[in-house]
């Protein structure tokens, strides 16, 4: 893959580069409450503008139904951006029409401008490859040069993430390298003891990564919502606990593949259990004694004590999913816990992204206590299933 380093040397002044970054950040109305995704994304956007290149940025924000809709305004993003950069980044009122087309022929060397929600055009998630190509061509046309530095969405087949980078120059961009990188180290490059906890709501989000990871690791630690599953296919009772029956077979056939690989399968041993989902009148109890009226919202303090414990002596941790809800403070104490225990390590640790990354944030943890937090969960987690990201494999062709 031609990199940002590349294209730099070739020179940049003057070129209009196409950026696709992720600024898919949580919003309280138009209120960005985690800003990571767009910090995230300065460092590649200011190294092209301080070498006078003309920068576009395109991206996406929430899931609105392929037409504009306030709410999912990237106004927020553009706003924050500029406040990042030290000055004003316009936003287009569309994506690829009238006022996109005005914004980008008034940029001037050094200048950014950001293009209106790319899904607010139904043709960005098309099945149809005519479709998505006739919207890279318009996304084409406004620009001289693409970088993909949006890592959150290199597992997506989609218009400006795939089709784009077949009809111009194409150079992956420092954050989307960087993680690269460190998902390579996690899979061709790591040290033992490794360890992935995994947490979250479904066992089904991560049937091919949990797969994928009992031939590679040392120990495999699950709490959060799926851990639920994995208790039932044991025959522990779960209460109204999140359970997905569906998923029994899939999971005792794991818990099986572990002890015959030798992979130290570790489930909770206590959770805090509630009446009802919000409700922060709990008790805690074993995993083997859950009332079949109650549910569990987080891993209890025997349980974190253990996971500390089985995450002491680790080289190398993977950490995907929260370990309960930890937007509510009475059940953030696994999560926490977890977070802290990585803090702590000497390991080379990673935070695979998505609410992992969140809650890092959320619970006012330092991000440098971490070797690497992901800017994509569902990308991480792609990979290290084994998957083809398609949004790396149209730059490496």
């Amino acid at each position: 893959m031609k990199t940002l380093s590349d294209l730099l040397a070739e020179g940049v002044a003057g070129r209009r580069v196409l950026v696709r970054a992720d600024l898919n950040v949580p919003l309280d109305g138009d209120k960005i409450t985690d800003d990571g995704r767009v910090r995230a994304s300065v460092p590649t956007i200011k190294a092209l503008a301080d070498a006078g290149a003309r920068v576009i940025v395109t991206a996406h924000l929430g899931r609105p139904k392929g037409e504009p809709d306030p709410e999912f305004s990237l106004a927020p993003a553009a706003a924050r951006l500029g406040e990042l950069l030290g000055s004003e980044v316009a936003l287009a009122s569309d994506l690829v029409g009238d006022s996109a087309k005005s914004v980008v022929a008034a940029l001037t060397d050094g200048g950014v401008v950001m293009l209106e929600n790319v899904r607010f055009d139904a043709r960005e998630t098309s099945k149809v490859d005519a479709e998505r190509e006739a919207l890279a061509a318009e996304l084409a046309a406004l620009a001289d040069v693409f970088v993909s530095d949006g890592f959150g969405v290199v597992h997506r087949k989609q218009a400006s993430v795939y089709d784009v980078a077949k009809k111009l120059p194409a150079y992956v961009g420092g954050l989307v390298d960087a993680e690269l990188g460190v998902l390579r180290k996690l899979t061709d490059d790591l040290e033992r003891p490794y360890v992935v906890v995994l947490g979250g709501a479904k066992v089904s989000d991560k049937l091919g990564v949990i797969a994928n990871l009992l031939t590679k690791v040392d120990k495999l630690l699950i709490g959060g919502g799926m851990a639920y599953t994995f208790l039932k296919a044991q025959g522990h009772e779960v209460g109204t606990s999140l359970l997905q029956e569906d998923q029994l077979d899939q999971v005792r056939g794991f818990l099986a593949e572990a002890e015959k690989r030798g992979v130290e399968l570790v489930l909770p041993v206590d959770v805090l259990v509630t009446a009802e989902f919000g409700n922060t009148e709990h008790s805690v109890v074993a995993t083997d004694a859950i009332p079949a009226d109650k549910m569990g919202l987080d891993i209890g303090p025997e349980s974190r004590e253990l996971f500390a414990s089985k995450l002491a002596d680790a080289r190398t941790v993977f950490w995907n999913g929260p370990m309960g809800v930890f937007e509510i403070e009475t059940y953030a104490g696994g999560t926490r816990a977890v977070a802290e225990a990585l803090v702590k390590s000497e390991a080379f640790t990673v935070v695979g992204g998505g609410d992992s990354a969140a809650a890092v944030r959320a619970l006012g943890l330092p991000e440098d206590g971490f070797s690497h937090i992901s800017t994509g969960g569902g990308a991480s987690l792609e990979f290290l299933e084994g998957k083809e990201l398609p949004g790396i494999s149209v730059l490496e062709s």
